[in-house]
C-alpha cells in the first residue's frame, strides 16, 4: 500500500514538474502560442526508464564494490600472514593496510570512478608483490641450506656455510695461519656443526702449512678420534706420521703408520703407508 502511495505521489509531482515547465517555456518562447505536455503513458515510461538505469547503476556499483572489498579483505589476510611472519616490517604493513582501508572509504565515495580504482588496487597490488618478494628474500638467507660434503648431507645456517666458505677460502689462498684461525673460531662457534669434521681437518692442515707440527698432530688425531669412519681418516694418519716426520721423530711416524695399516688396511692410503714404512727400516 505505501509502495502504491509513493507512487501515486511520485506520478504527481512528475506530473507537476512538467506542467512547472511547460509553463515557464511557454512564458519564455517568444512566438511561441503552445506548448506540448508529456502524457500519462510518457511519465510512466520516463519513471520505469529512469528506475532501470538506477538499478542497473546500483548494482554495478554493489558488484564492482564486492569486488574490490574481497580483493582488498583477501590483501589484508595476506599482510596478517607476513606480520606473524616477520615483525621487522609490521610498520610496512600496517602503513599498507591503512592504505586499503582509505581506498576502501575512496571506493564508497568514487562509485563511478572505475579507472582510478582500478589505478589504486593495481598500485596496491603492486606493493604488495613488493613486500612479499622482499620477505621471500629475507627468508631465504635465514632458512636451512640443505649441503653435501664428504658423502654426507646434512643442514646448514647460511651464516655457518659463509664462515666455513670464508675459512677455507683463507686455506687455498695459501693463508695458513688465519685459516688456522678462522677454522677454530668456526668449531668454537659450531661445535656441533655438519662441518665439524671437516673443518677439523683443514685446520690440521692450515696448522702443518704454517709448519706448526706439532699442533697439527694433535689436530689429525683429534679429526680420527671424532671420525674414525670418515673416508679421510686414513689420510689423516698418514699426514700425522709426516708431520712427526718433519718434526725429525721417525719412531713416532712409524707408529703412526703401523696404526694406519692395521686400521684401515684395505685402504689406498696403506698401500702408501707400506712404502713409507720400508723406507723407515
Amino acid at each position: 500500500m505505501k509502495r502504491k502511495i509513493g507512487s501515486s505521489l511520485l506520478l504527481m509531482r512528475l506530473r507537476s514538474a512538467a506542467l512547472a515547465w511547460a509553463a515557464v517555456g511557454a512564458l519564455g518562447a517568444v512566438g511561441v502560442a503552445h506548448a506540448g505536455l508529456f502524457d500519462d503513458d510518457e511519465a510512466r515510461k520516463a519513471i520505469l526508464e529512469l528506475r532501470s538505469r538506477i538499478a542497473q547503476n546500483d548494482e554495478a556499483t554493489k558488484a564492482r564494490l564486492t569486488e574490490l572489498s574481497t580483493q582488498i579483505a583477501q590483501l589484508r589476510e595476506q599482510n596478517q600472514q607476513l606480520v606473524e611472519q616477520l615483525q621487522a616490517l609490521r610498520r610496512s604493513l600496517l602503513e599498507l593496510n591503512n592504505h586499503i582501508e582509505s581506498v576502501r572509504a575512496e571506493s564508497a565515495k568514487l562509485r563511478g570512478s572505475d579507472e582510478q580504482l582500478a589505478r589504486e588496487l593495481s598500485e596496491l597490488q603492486r606493493r604488495q608483490r613488493d613486500v612479499v618478494q622482499g620477505i621471500d628474500e629475507r627468508m631465504r638467507r635465514l632458512e636451512p641450506i640443505k649441503v653435501s660434503l664428504d658423502g654426507e648431507e646434512f643442514l646448514a645456517d647460511p651464516q655457518e656455510k659463509q664462515q666455513f666458505d670464508d675459512a677455507l677460502g683463507l686455506l687455498k689462498g695459501g693463508e695458513f695461519d688465519k685459516a688456522a684461525q678462522a677454522l677454530g673460531q668456526f668449531l668454537r662457534r659450531f661445535p656441533a656443526s655438519g662441518y665439524a669434521d671437516s673443518s677439523r681437518l683443514w685446520l690440521a692442515n692450515a696448522l702443518y702449512g704454517k709448519r706448526d707440527y706439532k699442533e697439527a698432530i694433535a689436530a689429525y688425531r683429534a679429526f680420527v678420534a671424532a671420525a674414525p669412519k670418515h673416508p679421510k681418516a686414513p689420510d689423516a694418519l698418514l699426514a700425522a706420521a709426516n708431520s712427526q716426520l718433519e718434526s725429525k721423530d721417525r719412531a713416532g711416524a712409524r707408529r703412526t703408520l703401523d696404526e694406519l695399516v692395521k686400521t684401515y688396511p684395505q685402504s689406498e692410503t696403506a698401500k702408501a703407508a707400506r712404502e713409507r714404512l720400508a723406507a723407515l727400516k
